[in-house]
């Protein structure tokens, strides 16, 4: 039964400090991180669906983008998504790549 609490208060602490950091960031960084994350769970569902990354790829290519360095850029997360040999949900991508992206914005301030 300890272990169980210790675990839960554990990642209240982690979600309220990812939400701190979160907020820190202007609403624009906030955003690509978003983006980014749900780029990287979509090609970690399309993986792990039996999808090829030259199917995952064309999906990509014919997809509009609001901004012309996402294109590029989601092509590359899904090659890095692929090339990992994770097999974790594609929502444990999703917040890893969040928290991550959170992390790197901040330590380039």
């Amino acid at each position: 039964m300890r272990i169980s609490m210790w675990v839960v208060v554990t990642c209240l602490l982690v979600a309220v400090s990812l939400e701190a950091q979160a907020k820190a960031l202007t609403k624009n960084q906030q955003s690509v991180c978003r983006w980014g994350s749900d780029i990287a769970a979509g090609a970690q569902a399309s993986k792990l669906s039996g999808i090829t990354l030259y199917g995952a790829r064309k999906r990509l290519q014919v997809r509009k983008f609001p901004r012309p360095w996402m294109r590029m850029t989601a092509l590359g997360i899904t090659e890095q998504t692929y090339n990992s040999a994770s097999r974790l949900k594609p929502a444990a991508i999703k917040q890893t790549y969040y928290e991550q992206c959170v992390r790197h914005a901040l330590a380039r301030r």
